[in-house]
C-alpha cells in the first residue's frame, strides 16, 4: 500500500490535518447588545473549515455550515471529502467497521 501513495517529510506542527469547529455565539445575551456574550454559551450551530496545511497539500475552502449538532458530523465529513483526505480506518474502528473487501463480497 504504501509504494502506491506519495510520501514526504513534514515539519513538526504540519503532520497533522486540522479540521476547525466554530459554534455561533452571537444573541445569546437577551438584552439586545452587540458584542456582548455569555462566556461558555453557544448555540448549536456554526461552521466547519478546514486549516491550511501545505506538508499535505490543503489550503483553507469555504466554511461549511452547520445548523444542528447532528449535521456537524456531516460537516466534517465534507470538508474532509472536499480537500480529498482518505480517513484510514483506527485500531478501535477495524473492531465494527468491516474492510472494504468484506463489503465487496
Amino acid at each position: 500500500m504504501a509504494g502506491d501513495i506519495e510520501e514526504r517529510e513534514a515539519e513538526q506542527g504540519q503532520r497533522m490535518i486540522e479540521v476547525r469547529v466554530r459554534f455561533w455565539t452571537n444573541d445569546l445575551t437577551g438584552d439586545g447588545a452587540k458584542g456582548r456574550i455569555k462566556p461558555k454559551h453557544a448555540w448549536g450551530s456554526g461552521i466547519v473549515r478546514m486549516k491550511r496545511n501545505e506538508s499535505h497539500g490543503i489550503v483553507s475552502g469555504k466554511p461549511i455550515p452547520f445548523n444542528s449538532m447532528m449535521e456537524m458530523p456531516a460537516a466534517i465529513e465534507r470538508a474532509l471529502i472536499e480537500h480529498g483526505v482518505k480517513v484510514h480506518r483506527s485500531r478501535k474502528m477495524k473492531r465494527y467497521a468491516p474492510s472494504p473487501e468484506r463489503i465487496a463480497r
